[in-house]
């Protein structure tokens, strides 16, 4: 689950990360009204509008902007809220901007002595431990560093069974090349952001960039978290932080169902039990010549409701030319799956796109009768060769 900015700076200052401090708005008026505020409280004469989307790149889209007075703050919040922003991360319709963060000003007028640093948390899947992702060059995309100058980006491993030790956030600070105050400042800043991480059950922490003031502040200018969504049972006031208004609809309703649906951009789609099996079913598509449309784990319990609900989730993109329907019934009976089909088929009306069908395992010989005598355009297979055989006569 991926938070805004406000809400992962939130996060971060609650266990003692320094931020740029901000207060999020809903409109114009309100952008003003928390310019004041923050004017009260921080003495800031400049503000930045930032557009709170869950998408990187914010700036090169025209969803970050200064504002050198109260005036200029209501005139770029007008000009952000409601915008479509497109950015590198985001799909070519951009993403509608509900709301905006107002941020104090950090980067002094006049001052030189500042450096932006890039920081990221996150797990090293093939090592198996958390990883500290670090490198001199902040406020660039690390992508573009990592290809050009790989040197300059460091990394350090951290052991879960102790946690991040003390020489390693020193480690850390020296190799940025800090000294005095804000060498204390940033082992400070990274002991605390390594917590928040562990703390949360987060995914992923990105702060790009980590900003060394001149009078030797560390702080967090930016913050880009992703919360695993397995740990959300146990931070149930994190899981109230989810925007569903960022995520794709398809995808938000398919939960709700109890449906593991995830778009893709291919022309055939998917209905399966089980992520492995699934997995399989989009491999086997891919080399039959055909291209995934979603992953769709309709799970152990599917009935005729699920199923009908899994459908129309599918055929509700204009992409997808066939629907493979892969299930191997182990705990959920392949008759009662078959039934779901067909009752799905006559409650949807006519269905312009090929279905195949492949059931296997309990009662599936029941299952392909019931589906044979069907009267509908049901192409039902045994084997899975076969199914693949079939999606690529179809969409070829």
């Amino acid at each position: 689950m991926n938070l805004h900015e406000y809400q992962g700076k939130e996060i971060l200052s609650s266990y003692g990360v320094r931020i740029q401090r901000g207060i999020v708005a809903q409109s114009a008026d309100e952008a003003v009204a928390a310019a004041k505020k923050l004017q009260e409280e921080t003495g800031t004469g400049w503000w930045v509008v930032k557009a709170q989307v869950h998408a990187g790149g914010r700036g090169k889209g025209g969803g970050v902007k200064l504002a050198k007075s109260l005036e200029e703050v209501k005139q770029r919040a007008s000009e952000i809220i409601g915008m479509d922003l497109v950015t590198p991360q985001t799909s070519k319709e951009g993403k509608r901007v509900h709301q905006v963060l107002i941020a104090e000003d950090v980067y002094y007028p006049g001052e030189t002595e500042t450096s932006e640093i890039y920081m990221s948390v996150m797990l090293n899947r093939q090592a198996g431990r958390n990883m500290i992702v670090y490198s001199t060059e902040g406020g660039m995309d690390i992508e573009a560093v990592a290809e050009k100058t790989p040197e300059l980006i460091f990394t350090e491993e951290i052991d879960p069974k102790v946690g991040l030790l003390p020489f390693q956030a020193r480690q850390i600070a020296f190799n940025l090349g800090l000294e005095g105050v804000a060498f204390k400042e940033m082992v400070k800043f990274v002991t605390n952001l390594y917590k928040a991480y562990d703390s949360i059950d987060a995914a992923l922490f990105e702060i790009n960039p980590v900003l060394k003031t001149s009078d030797n502040k560390i702080m967090a200018v930016d913050a880009k978290v992703a919360i695993d969504g397995n740990s959300l049972f146990r931070h149930p006031d994190i899981a109230a932080l989810r925007d569903l208004r960022e995520e794709d609809a398809s995808e938000v309703e398919a939960g709700e169902a109890g449906l593991n649906f995830i778009k893709l951009d291919g022309n055939v789609g998917c209905m399966v039990n089980g992520a492995g099996l699934a997995m399989s079913t989009m491999d086997i598509i891919k080399m039959a010549g055909g291209n995934p449309a979603n992953f769709l784990d309709v799970g152990g319990t599917a009935d005729a409701a699920r199923v009908e609900k899994a459908f129309r989730i599918i055929l509700r993109e204009d992409n997808v030319k066939a629907i493979l329907v892969n299930i191997f019934g182990g705990i959920v009976r392949c008759d009662r799956v078959a039934q779901g089909i067909v009752d799905a088929y006559n409650n949807i009306g006519e269905i312009n796109v090929p279905i195949i069908v492949r059931l296997q395992g309990t009662n599936a010989v029941e299952a392909k009768e019931l589906i044979d005598k069907s009267g509908l355009k049901v192409h039902s297979v045994i084997a899975l060769q076969e199914a693949a055989d079939m999606v690529q006569e179809l969409v070829s």
